[in-house]
């Protein structure tokens, strides 16, 4: 019946040659079928009534008494019959999956005995009464015809097998009466039938298309589903990587930073010991290349906590006189040994921000500025716009090319300048600025740049304002300060690295202190219960052997020689968040490879609190 449109399967009753199994899109056709049919069955049903209640009422005086009967009984039963199986079929809708093929036989041989019913009216009841009630059978008749249209169309034979049971009938027995009104009143009917027939057509491509577009709409989704099944998959497996190289990160750093370590701590102690320049010079050669180790490892530590949401943004009103001090600290050195002047200015304003993070972006810039600064200096300004502040890092030095200046932000990406990079400019891994990036994101703060090639950069950070705090009481003017003596100190190192702990043992001895050196918790305990005198200081490693940890070695000491013990936390592990721990236990942690300056400041400092 259609042409180039897709193939509907027979669903109308009839023996079957072969018994094949029907295929998916057997199956698909089939529940859309009786899907249709059956959501129309309802109204149908009312239509039939009603169509049955009318022409009972007008030939109810011009049929005899005992047709008009049997009709109307077989269709009353069939009414029933119909009614009930819409019942059962929403029942077994609501209960699950449905054998659509077998509800639509049923519904078929329904929809069948109801067309012969009213094939049946037609030849027994046309040539009974006038014609105001034959024109009214053939208006309620094809009325019924027209109203199958819709839902019968999907099913070919069932359709033309209906439409034969409206139609044939009626033109045939109009004609066999006889007469000019007779024969041009089946011609009329005939032209019905055909315009029927052409609508059945038109409702039949139509639904074709239908469930063709459904069935390729399913596909696209089961398709979609798949997809989305495997990117879920690789997100899951990229997660697990992501965590995977964390840890690595975290195990690499915590295993190299020992060695290390114990490089620094060695070189330190053969420097104190020897008197003679060149091995000074060598000393302090070694001690740089453990700093430089020491940067590349914490960038790369950075890198990772930042990826994998390892870092907290808790904004705080920072006031920036204090930040620049202490940058001023870390990096006059530096700028001086290289012939550069740093400068800041704008200290009196304060910042709403991560004080922590702000300062590890300003760390970031300065040392990028200076490292790629020959002559003139550095400068950190901090002037209002607006609402918000921006923080500046203003250099004199090799700029960047303007094709570069978007990549610059990239992992391991390092400018290329017209001129040839010195040595000290391709230290590094080139993480520092995508570092800044990252953290300036991650406080939602905008970061800018602007470079001349030949005349210098300036990055700008914008961040809001803040207000000012109440300024501490100020404390008492600092001495003088004197080398640092260990000298009568009693300092308890806890430390299962031989190599670190030897270290360690023998730079405190060189400073004048007495050394207690432990490797676990157990051999702590056994010394602390035969120990009266409380010792001066205690550096414990976060890590020890048997799962124990710095922190229990702590609380033991911390028992038997009173709270007011200075502890000094080292670990080679940066992925931990050891400062909350450190502020809730009352330690101050140092991070492997710990440079000996920075230790030698931290036990003045300690043994001062006390």
């Amino acid at each position: 019946m259609v042409t180039g449109a897709l193939h509907l399967p027979d669903t109308s009753p009839g023996p079957q040659d072969t018994p094949l199994a029907p295929s998916p899109d057997d199956r698909a056709l089939a529940q859309d079928s009786a899907r249709l049919v059956y959501r129309q069955t309802s109204a149908a049903l009312m239509g039939h009534f009603l169509g049955f209640v009318v022409t009972t009422l007008v030939y109810w005086e011009h049929v005899p008494r005992p047709w008009l009967w049997a009709w109307s009984a077989a269709f009353a039963l069939l009414w029933v019959a119909r009614f009930v199986n819409l019942l059962s079929y929403e029942r077994a809708v609501r209960q699950g999956p449905i054998d659509a093929q077998r509800w639509l036989r049923s519904w078929n041989t329904g929809a069948l005995i109801g067309a012969s019913l009213w094939s049946v009216a037609a030849v027994l009841f046309y040539h009974h009464g006038g014609h105001f009630e034959r024109t009214a059978l053939m208006l309620t008749v094809y009325s019924f015809a027209i109203g199958a249209v819709p839902y019968m169309s999907s099913q070919p034979r069932l359709f033309l097998a209906c439409m034969g049971l409206y139609f044939i009938p009626m033109i045939v027995h109009t004609a066999l009466l006889g007469g000019a009104d007779n024969v041009y009143l089946a011609g009329i009917w005939s032209l019905m039938c055909l315009c029927t027939l052409a609508m059945g057509r038109a409702f039949h491509n139509m639904f074709g298309e239908m469930v063709s577009l459904r069935l390729h709409t399913q596909q696209l989704a089961q398709r979609l589903r798949t997809e989305m099944a495997a990117a879920e998959s690789a997100q899951h497996q990229a997660e697990l990587a992501n965590r995977a190289k964390t840890q690595f990160f975290a195990a690499a750093s915590h295993d190299l930073r020992q060695p290390l370590h114990a490089l620094g701590l060695f070189a330190e102690a053969l420097r104190q010991r020897c008197k003679d320049d060149e091995v000074a010079h060598l000393v302090h050669s070694i001690n740089s290349s453990v700093d430089a180790l020491e940067g590349l490892f914490s960038e790369l530590l950075d890198i990772t906590k930042i990826d994998t949401g390892g870092i907290d943004i808790q904004p705080e009103h920072i006031p920036l006189r204090g930040l620049f001090e202490r940058l001023r600290l870390t990096f006059e050195p530096t700028a001086f040994e290289k012939g550069l002047s740093l400068r800041f200015h704008g200290a009196r304003h304060h910042v709403y921000a991560d004080p922590l993070v702000v300062e590890r972006i300003l760390r970031n810039l300065i040392s990028n500025a200076i490292r790629y600064t020959e002559d003139g200096g550095v400068l950190v300004s901090c002037r209002p716009r607006g609402d918000h502040l921006c923080l500046q890092v203003w250099d004199s030095g090799l700029g960047i090319l303007p094709k570069e200046q978007e990549r610059i932000f990239e992992e391991f990406y390092q400018t290329q300048s017209k001129r040839p990079l010195e040595p000290h400019h391709r230290k590094g891994l080139g993480l520092g600025l995508a570092i800044v990036k990252r953290l300036a994101k991650l406080m939602d703060a905008p970061l800018t740049l602007r470079s001349r090639v030949g005349h210098g950069t300036v990055f700008t950070v914008l961040l809001p304002v803040g207000k000012a705090v109440r300024a501490p009481v100020a404390d008492t003017p600092p001495r003088a300060r004197t080398p640092l003596t260990l000298d009568r100190r009693h300092i308890v190192v806890v430390e299962d690295e031989p190599a670190v702990a030897e270290g360690l043992e023998i730079l405190l001895k060189g400073w004048g202190a007495t050394v207690s050196a432990f490797d676990t918790l157990d051999a702590v305990a056994a010394w602390a219960a035969h120990t009266q005198v409380p010792p001066d200081l205690l550096i414990a490693d976060y890590r020890l052997p048997e799962q124990r940890t710095g922190i229990e070695v702590i609380h033991l000491m911390r028992a038997h020689f009173g709270a007011a013990l200075p502890v000094i936390m080292v670990t080679g592990s940066t992925m931990s968040g050891h400062e909350t721990e450190a502020r809730s236990e009352d330690f101050h942690l140092l991070l492997k490879p710990v440079i000996p300056t920075r230790l030698r400041a931290l036990i003045a400092f300690k043994l001062g609190q006390r």
